[in-house]
């Protein structure tokens, strides 16, 4: 049996019956038979775990939970209860009598655990060379880093081993293995997902990521870990995130001024970046110039500041009773968080608030900041030889993003020459992770090709909604579409345009006797694909929007080309008594174009 991990692959099999989770299970032993040659792994389930688990979902619907049956893999940081925990050292681990609230909420809605995988030691690192269970290997070459910490997470999904797995990201540890490895990596919200059960890096900065094979299946895992822990100081809620600019047709997004961007001087980097750009344009995306010197000073407060003390916080116990237990360049690091004192730590917060508010005044100008997600890869033996400064190029593009509680999606964004994968990140304000995850399948598909590393096909997308947005979408055929008289109606409410499309052809419209607007009416025959706008209306605003649309006209459910229903202006039967039948022009601005010519 070989078929796609992708979380709709398994749901559809699952739900057609072609597939149980017991089956699921035996094929999952089938792909980890062997050498772990990638060292993917610290520990993984024995196989009576793995069926014990399928067991347990034997007889329950799948439509029940929103994660039946799915596989996934968990960084050795973050606790699975009654499996060690090593953080990447053997002599730090313990073992958990309680799961992480992220990995409860996980079996809760179905998914299966598979095993802990490696990681840079203590989650300090970006290249995966720095563990004592090997140097993890990329999906693609094994002479090339997979990225880190979250190294074994990475090289697990894209390897099609499990459909998911969870990674931390303090610096760009969800980010980069995804790049390396041809994988989507979402790093949340800050707060959004609980990190209580995972050992710390940087408590303040710490959050857990998500590596999937496509966006829909990090929206969908996002969707289930996501919620409010009060046992985390850090946690809060993901409030709704307004405009859905990932699924607008329009839309602006920063792109690094030249003298900011960097690729080590790798040209098959610069080239691809080049074309991801392109490709957001033909999206709908008009490109902005962004000065991110102010974001690269505020990236390197990261480490040569008073954070690299919280990681020295963190294990400090641990760290002075065993130094030598401790890789050396992480050992070089976390050491160096001794020499910070209070003074320090203030005079650094109060420039990461300037530097913030500079930042932050971007966002009035674009929706979504693109980079790319690591501006070079390296070989493992170059990384050994030098792993501090390459290290610290690696996080070029990532150190920033917790610092200013960004939110960011890392996209597969095509291949070198070589055949090692390139990626970019896409970066907007907190609370913006389904806009960003919408825009990044997108992306994802209008570059296409294979899942990870498999030679599994990129499956449709899925237009999820499984995230609250606080917004509602409302079709208008009239004098509130873009230009018209009546449009201010939307945009002073804080309404944006999603896009121009047609209705199902199953409309008559008409044009009033006031002469002013136009009346839309379902029929069961003889109808038409009417030209209408799809704009978005925070809810807040929606109430007063209606109140304010006079008779004959009210507010109902058009249905769009595309088979959707949404809100929208809909003429009551007696309205059209006495108003001409118009359908023939195909909307409203051809019926104004022919009548102000005399040819209606």
């Amino acid at each position: 049996m070989t078929f796609s991990f992708d979380i709709a692959t398994l749901r559809r099999l699952y739900t057609t019956g072609a597939l149980t989770p017991s089956q699921l299970v035996e094929e999952l032993i089938a792909r980890l038979d062997g050498e772990d040659r990638h060292r993917v792994w610290i520990q993984r389930l024995d196989a009576d775990a793995l069926r014990g688990y399928a067991r347990a979902l034997e007889g329950q619907d799948p439509a029940s939970l929103p994660l039946y049956g799915v596989p996934f893999a968990i960084k050795d940081n973050i606790d699975l209860a009654g499996v060690p925990t090593t953080a990447g050292c053997p002599a730090f681990a313990y073992t958990p009598t309680r799961h992480a609230t992220v990995v409860q909420r996980l079996l809760d809605a179905g998914a299966i655990p598979v095993g802990k995988t490696n990681l840079d030691q203590f989650a300090t690192g970006l290249n995966g060379t720095r563990s004592p269970y090997g140097a993890c290997r990329n999906a693609f070459h094994p002479d090339y880093i997979s990225g880190g910490s979250s190294s074994g997470s990475a090289v697990a999904v894209a390897l099609g081993l499990v459909s998911f797995a969870l990674g931390t990201d303090t610096a760009g540890s969800g980010r980069v293995p995804a790049a390396f490895n041809h994988l989507i990596g979402h790093k949340p919200t800050c707060g959004a997902l609980s990190t209580r059960g995972v050992v710390p890096a940087c408590r303040s900065l710490d959050q857990v990521s998500i590596f999937a094979l496509t966006a829909d299946d990090a929206e969908r895992v996002l969707a289930v870990a996501a919620g409010f822990d009060a046992e985390d100081e850090y946690s809060r809620p993901l409030a709704p995130h307004g405009f859905d600019f990932g699924r607008a047709a329009s839309f602006t997004f920063g792109v690094p001024m030249a003298k900011d961007l960097e690729f080590f001087g790798n040209g098959e980097a610069q080239r691809l970046f080049g074309a991801a750009v392109d490709r957001m344009k033909a999206l709908g995306g008009t490109p902005v110039d962004i000065d991110l010197a102010p974001f690269l000073e505020t990236a390197r407060l990261l480490y040569g500041g008073p954070w690299v003390a919280e990681r020295y916080l963190a294990i400090r116990d641990f760290f002075e009773a065993y130094p030598d237990a401790v890789f050396a360049p992480v050992r070089e690091i976390i050491g160096g968080g001794r020499r910070y004192s209070a003074a320090d730590t203030f005079a650094h917060l109060y420039r990461l608030r300037g530097l913030k508010r500079v930042c932050d005044a971007v966002w009035d100008d674009i929706d979504v900041l693109l980079t790319p997600t690591v501006g070079t890869i390296y070989r493992i033996a170059e990384m050994e030889a030098d792993p501090i400064r390459l290290n610290a190029n690696l996080g070029h593009y990532t150190n920033f993003v917790n610092l200013l509680d960004l939110a960011a999606t890392a996209v597969p964004a095509g291949f070198q020459s070589d055949g090692l994968p390139f990626g970019v990140t896409l970066i907007a304000p907190a609370h913006q992770d389904a806009p960003l995850l919408h825009l990044a399948s997108r992306l994802h598909q209008a570059l296409g090709g294979t899942l990870g590393a498999t030679a599994q096909p990129l499956p449709p997308a899925e237009s999820l909604s499984v995230l609250p947005s606080g917004q509602v979408r409302v079709a208008v055929v009239g004098a509130h579409l873009s230009g018209l008289p009546l449009n201010a109606q939307l945009t002073g409410r804080g309404g944006r345009l999603v896009t121009a499309t047609r209705t199902a052809p199953r409309y008559r419209l008409y044009a009033l006797p006031d002469g002013k607007r136009p009346g839309l009416a379902r029929v069961a025959s003889g109808g038409a694909a009417i030209a209408c706008e799809v704009w978005e209306l925070p809810l807040d605003q929606f109430g007063s929007f209606v109140a304010g649309i006079p008779a004959p006209l009210g507010m109902g459910q058009v249905e769009l080309a595309d088979g959707t229903l949404v809100n929208g202006f809909i003429c009551e039967p007696i309205g059209i008594a006495d108003a001409r039948d118009i359908t023939a022009f195909g909307g409203w601005r051809a019926w104004l174009a022919a009548a102000s010519t005399g040819g209606a």
